[in-house]
């Protein structure tokens, strides 16, 4: 399975079954978690056996059922969107190795999830991990023409081919207050004030450089 066909086959599930994890698929995830530390300075997590955090009527208000295996993303102050764009590197690994996931904000007990901090960290978000009941269900999008903007001239094949993947990244409640701007080469990404808003413009930013492909544009605020 590819990215984009991840990216497609990906959907939130908050029921799972209670088969383990398969041993082989733990070690890619666990591989992918040190290099994604590595390269982002976030203190990424693999909890695996633990039922508390998702054993409250928190969680049950939130459909979770069987959940004993999740993701912590701890990081600093302001890494919200640094946590989305690795975050979702890491979920999509897991949808390719055959798992489910869920990107979960609120409805776990905090207090009895399993994590470590750092000095100055503070708990960013959690992605509940196992296998699925189901597959999930295909979310609506905004309308393309909605999420971007498109200076000078005709869309870009590449282009839309991005916007495509943004309009399959996860956000949380569906808010997708994000919004691209493409100028030149060069593309703006900005997101309004919104609920976990920073961690969904992350998460839609790595899908934009997954459908983007090769194509040569840089990052409006890092240019």
């Amino acid at each position: 399975m590819t990215l984009k066909e991840a990216m497609v086959e990906r959907h939130s599930v908050r029921r799972f079954t209670e088969q383990k994890l398969d041993d082989a698929a733990v070690s890619e995830l666990q591989k992918a978690i040190d290099e994604c530390n590595k390269k982002s300075g976030l203190n990424i997590q693999l909890i695996l056996n633990e039922p508390e955090a998702f054993g409250s009527g928190m969680a049950k208000y939130g459909n979770f059922e069987n959940c004993s295996n999740y993701i912590a993303i701890a990081g600093k102050k302001n890494a919200d969107e640094i946590c989305g764009y690795y975050g979702e590197q890491i979920v999509l690994l897991a949808q390719q190795l055959g798992l489910n996931t869920c990107w979960v904000a609120l409805t776990f007990n905090k207090s009895k999830a399993v994590y470590e901090l750092n000095d100055g960290e503070k708990l960013l978000i959690v992605i509940a991990l196992g296998y699925g009941q189901t597959q999930g269900k295909t979310r609506p999008s905004k309308p393309i023409e909605e999420l971007c903007t498109v200076k000078n001239g005709e869309m870009p094949d590449w282009f839309k081919s991005a916007m495509i993947a943004v309009m399959l990244a996860p956000t949380a409640v569906n808010q997708q207050k994000f919004h691209f701007t493409l100028d030149g080469n060069r593309v703006e990404a900005k997101t309004s004030f919104g609920f976990y808003s920073k961690i969904d413009l992350g998460i839609a930013k790595y899908h934009f450089e997954v459908g983007a492909g090769n194509a040569d544009f840089v990052w409006a605020e890092e240019d």
